[in-house]
């Protein structure tokens, strides 16, 4: 099975900060996301233009943890003009109204976008009817990739989330799926392994944009010492 992709999430007030932040890590990373919420004027070509990386939009509402306050159609507006542009992946959260997820699925259709639907609960594991539901409304609303992330609080919470990824597969479905917090954060890593489109890494120890995310450099030993590992 091939190894999912790693991919680096930056928070930076503008473009340049953000391919800064980059430029260290092009060797250690098959991608970026750029999170536009953390941006003080969102400016998607900006980053187009200076970060060599296919690059991920995320504009995450403070709804679903982010910081993005504007309305919804606000910030739909640079997840369509990112679609437009030559973005490689946009996400949109599931919980999104379904109108406008409709609006950005017809653009990324039309540019050559993957559209990510993401499904993040930041205090606990939800019951398994709950997360396979969760699964199925993705497979239905036309997702590229789904994204299920919740908050591990034990090893079982750990399983049944990372038991999501052969039951997605079967269904014909990409899907990013792990844990967050210090239980959950073998979960980053093991689900490269276990049929998982990506698992998000900082760009330093100091700059996670969640809870138990490894640095990018980090990540990287953890594959070297893994692929050497008898």
């Amino acid at each position: 099975m091939e190894r999912g992709r790693i991919c680096v999430s930056v928070s930076a007030p503008d473009a340049a900060a953000a391919a800064e932040k980059v430029g260290p890590l092009v060797s250690l990373v098959d991608l970026v996301e750029i999170r536009l919420d953390a941006m003080s004027v969102p400016d998607v070509a900006g980053c187009l233009e200076r970060i060599s990386l296919p690059l991920l939009f995320t504009n995450r509402p403070v709804w679903e943890g982010g910081m993005c306050t504007g309305s919804e159609e606000q910030r739909l507006a640079p997840l369509l003009d990112a679609a437009r542009q030559g973005a490689a992946y946009v996400d949109l959260e599931l919980r999104a109204d379904p109108g406008l997820r409709e609006q950005l699925r017809e653009q990324c259709t039309q540019g050559n976008c993957q559209l990510i639907l993401s499904w993040h609960d930041f205090s606990l594991t939800p019951p398994q009817a709950t997360l396979h539901n969760l699964v199925k409304e993705m497979k239905e609303a036309g997702a590229d990739i789904g994204k299920v992330v919740t908050t591990a609080r034990d090893a079982h919470d750990v399983t049944q989330v990372l038991s999501l990824l052969p039951l997605a597969r079967d269904k014909g479905l990409r899907l990013s799926a792990f844990c967050m917090g210090e239980v959950g954060r073998i979960s980053r890593f093991a689900t490269l392994y276990l049929g998982g489109a990506m698992t998000y890494v900082a760009p330093d120890a100091q700059s996670a944009t969640a809870p138990g995310q490894f640095s990018a450099r980090q990540m990287a030993q953890l594959l070297t010492d893994f692929s050497h590992a008898d």
